[in-house]
């Protein structure tokens, strides 16, 4: 389903993020967490894609695995880091064979090691091309970064790239993860102002573990932690159980307050884990999604 169908359908979408497993094991642990996942009945789930494509076949065969074999709706992430057109190609004309609907569409990161050369220099370059594809009309979304992005230190400049991306076709815009909604709820503002008016979703990604946190602070470079955060996790810092209580009771502090604010969607980064996204579902006194919507 394309997702301005999705939009039209629910007036708040939920969709949690997965990322492709490298072993057999977790190819197994992802395989047994699904129906868990399926019985939150998410508005649709993204499968993410490595570094210079590192994980291409990984997350096509986990996209395909997804559209076959259960009743999630697939969205892969498209990276034009280290990519050509005639790459890019390729893969929309698998995902149009196998009859995927949307798209996320991301400049990506580049790779530890090597050059990576691409046909593409911005995120708004790979919307543009997706949407001149004429063996499908993909649905496309972009990535938006609330408390900045680190190689864009410019926050008006940042905005500029943003409204590049929806300018050249973008349908929504997901979030980088946050923990201050007031920073995400000022960012939302100032996409107003600067005649950014699609559909936005929430990142949200508890905190499970303090190595968990710094590998976040790590990966989502600009990412603030409120200081009632840290000091919530620092009093329980010695004991695991209630460091993971501390970071989902934040997590679901901050869903209620993104509803109550009639937030268009909440996207999950769930790490391939469905217990933390659960529990977040239960702190609002739900067990699925329809009951949110």
């Amino acid at each position: 389903m394309r997702i301005d169908d999705i939009l039209t359908r629910d007036k708040t979408l939920f969709s949690f993020e997965f990322f492709p497993p490298k072993t057999d094991n977790g190819w197994s642990a992802l395989s047994a967490r699904l129906a868990a996942f399926e019985a939150l009945e998410p508005s649709f789930v993204s499968v993410t894609y490595g570094a210079g494509g590192s994980t291409r076949d990984k997350t096509n065969a986990l996209v395909k695995h997804l559209a076959t074999e259960t009743s999630l709706d697939p969205i892969p992430h498209l990276t034009c880091v280290g990519h050509s057109k005639k790459d890019i190609g390729e893969l929309l004309t698998g995902y149009a064979e196998v009859g995927i609907d949307n798209l996320l569409a991301l400049r990506g990161d580049k790779p530890q090691e090597g050059i990576a050369d691409s046909d593409f220099s911005y995120g708004a370059d790979l919307v543009k091309h997706i949407k001149s594809f004429n063996g499908r009309a993909f649905g496309v979304g972009v990535a938006g970064y609330p408390e900045g992005h680190p190689e864009t230190p410019n926050r008006l400049t940042q905005m500029e790239h943003l409204k590049a991306k929806v300018d050249a076709g973008a349908d929504w815009i997901c979030t980088q993860l946050f923990f201050d909604n007031n920073a995400f709820y000022d960012w939302k503002e100032r996409c107003e102002l600067s005649g950014i008016n699609a559909p936005i979703l929430a990142g949200i990604m508890p905190i499970t573990s303090i190595a968990n946190m710094k590998s976040m602070a790590e990966l989502a470079g600009g990412t603030n932690f409120p200081a009632a955060l840290q000091r919530r996790l620092m009093r329980c810092q010695d004991d695991p159980d209630a460091v993971r209580n501390v970071g989902i009771s934040w997590a679901a502090e901050q869903c209620a307050d993104l509803l109550d604010h009639d937030v268009r969607g909440i996207h999950f980064f769930t790490m391939n884990q469905s217990f933390a996204t659960e529990d977040i579902y239960k702190s609002l006194g739900v067990t699925s999604s329809s009951k949110l919507r």
